[in-house]
Parts: structure tokens; C-alpha cells; sequence
């Protein structure tokens, strides 16, 4: 009943959120640096950021235990999303946007510390929340891309987690699900960054929860995300060695890479989507295994995603 609601309050805020949109005039517009054709309204994630908070506030109430630790976590989340929203209306300064990424992080982590006594999942927590906002950024580029990896990488960590834990990645999958289909295969709404960088600071704290009430090792967590943390960060690592403007807009991410060969975004979607599915499932398989061996796993699937991204992008370049 609480996904079905959450869901629900997602989609009609989802649609609200594009007449303000067309209300306020709030497009992106084609370019050079973009992936997309048509002038199409943006900001539509602040519907999975608001359906998410709503049922944060509905669990706090019902588990006040819970309530310090969510209002704590919903903080964070707030501070991405209205960054994000600000930019949405107004472009900031990367400095700025780092800035408040680095807080919302550091908030994550002590919540870590509070609850394992442990500095180094602290920290892991609070750089990956910085770098997962960014990365969902930087691969929300074409339809449903951003919206479907995250919805995967929820369900991966609903296997992982145990009762009643699993449901909060459960709840941001609805969310997700409420978004999608103003999103794909047709883009009527675009997530906007308060949005991307919402699902990737939310999607830090699914990692973080897993860390924190499980003996799983730390690796095995980053699998649902590797699809995203390839491209991205094996993209940047190239910009930078090239001597480009890293910080700067571009289309030279694989997903990019091929729309702009042709292929279509609903095709690309899919296609991350596959992937993603078969790393859902070596999740699934991977749970019990001891900390060594749940990491080499990691370790192995991270350079299947590797291969392929190489081997696809030399490809397309050539």
C-alpha cells in the first residue's frame, strides 16, 4: 500500500511539475553539448525527491526511533535537491554546487558514524554521496537513462538488505517508477539536476545503510552502480589525460557516443539497462559470500564493465 502510494504521489507530482515547468518557461534547449532534439521542459525529479520525504516523514512518525536519523538523512537530501532546483532556475557556479554536495556528504557520513563507530565507512559514505550526485548528473543525459539505472540499482539493494531496511530502497524505486513514464520512452519532462543529483545522494544512502547494517562487503554494493561509475569516471579520467575542461558540459560519454551515432535513446536506455539486469543478478548470487570473495567478485564485474566500455567507445571513436 505505501509503494502504491508513493508511486502514485510521484507520477501526479511528476505532472505538476511539468506545468510549472511550461508555466515558468523552464527548457532545456538542443545544442552542441546535448542529447536531445526538442525543447523539453526540466525539473521534473523534485517528484521523487518530495514522494521520497513524504514517506521519510510517514516512517519517523510511525518509528520514532527512526525519526532523528531520517530527518538527518532528509537534510542532506534537501540540500542536494534545492541546489539542484536553484540551478534548475538559475545557473550557480560549480564551486558553489560542490559546496553544498560536500555538507549533504558530510551529513551522510556522520550518520554512518553514529550508527557503526566506523571512520572508514564514514568516510567511504561521505565521498561516495559527492561522487554519486555527480555522477548521476553527468549520466542524466538521455531519456529514462537515469531514472531506469536508478530503479535497478534500488531493486539490487532491496536484495541485499534485509526487513525492514529493504524497504526503504523499495520506496525510491516507486518513486522512480512514478517519474519513468513522463520520461521514456518519450521525454514530456526532464529530471533537471534537482533531480540527478537527488537519486545519486538518495542512492548513497541505500549504499550506506547496506554497509551499516550488513556484514556484506563494501564492493559488492558498488556493482548495481557500475554501469554509471564506468562510463563516468573512465570518461573523466580521458577528458583529463587530453587536457580538456573536465568540469565542462560535453557528449563524449559512451551513452552520448552512440546517440549521436545514430542509435536511439530508448535503444541506449535498454541496452544500460541489460547490463545493469545481469549486475542486479550477480548481487542477487553474491549476498552470503565471505568479504574476500564478495570483493573479488566485485572486483571482476567492475572490469567486465571496463572491457566493454573500452571496447565499445574505441569502437564509435573509430
Amino acid at each position: 500500500m505505501g509503494l502504491a502510494a508513493v508511486f502514485l504521489l510521484a507520477a501526479l507530482l511528476t505532472w505538476a511539475a511539468r506545468g510549472y515547468a511550461l508555466r515558468r518557461n523552464l527548457f532545456d534547449q538542443p545544442g552542441e553539448r546535448r542529447s536531445h532534439q526538442v525543447a523539453t521542459p526540466r525539473g521534473g525529479g523534485i517528484a521523487i525527491v518530495i514522494s521520497q520525504m513524504v514517506a521519510y516523514a510517514v516512517i519517523g512518525v510511525v518509528r520514532d526511533e527512526l525519526a532523528v536519523a531520517l530527518a538527518l538523512f532528509s537534510t542532506g537530501l534537501l540540500l542536494v535537491a534545492g541546489i539542484g532546483w536553484w540551478d534548475d532556475h538559475r545557473p550557480l557556479s560549480a564551486r558553489l554546487r560542490l559546496c553544498v554536495h560536500v555538507v549533504a556528504g558530510a551529513l551522510l557520513g556522520l550518520l554512518v558514524w553514529q550508527a557503526s563507530g566506523d571512520a572508514f565507512k564514514a568516510v567511504f559514505s561521505t565521498l561516495l554521496a559527492i561522487g554519486l550526485i555527480n555522477v548521476w548528473n553527468f549520466m542524466d543525459g538521455i531519456n529514462g537513462l537515469a531514472t531506469t539505472q536508478a530503479i535497478l540499482a534500488a531493486i539490487a539493494f532491496a536484495l541485499l538488505l534485509p526487513m525492514p531496511h529493504a524497504g526503504i530502497a523499495l520506496l525510491l524505486a516507486a518513486g522512480c517508477l512514478g517519474f519513468l513514464p513522463f520520461n521514456f520512452p518519450k521525454a514530456r519532462i526532464f529530471m533537471g539536476d534537482v533531480g540527478s543529483g537527488a537519486l545519486g545522494y538518495l542512492l548513497a544512502g541505500l549504499v550506506a545503510l547496506g554497509i551499516t547494517v550488513t556484514d556484506i562487503a563494501w564492493p559488492i554494493w558498488l556493482v548495481p552502480l557500475t554501469a554509471f561509475l564506468v562510463d563516468s569516471g573512465f570518461t573523466l579520467l580521458a577528458r583529463m589525460r587530453r587536457g580538456e575542461r573536465w568540469m565542462e558540459a560535453h557528449t563524449q560519454h559512451l551513452y552520448q557516443a552512440y546517440v549521436k551515432r545514430g542509435r536511439s535513446h530508448a535503444a541506449v536506455t535498454l541496452d544500460y539497462a541489460l547490463f545493469s539486469v545481469a549486475g542486479l543478478t550477480l548481487c542477487a548470487a553474491s549476498g552470503e559470500l565471505p568479504p574476500v570473495w564478495g570483493s573479488m567478485v566485485a572486483l571482476a564485474w567492475a572490469a567486465i564493465g571496463f572491457c566493454i566500455w573500452y571496447t565499445l567507445r574505441n569502437r564509435i571513436v573509430r
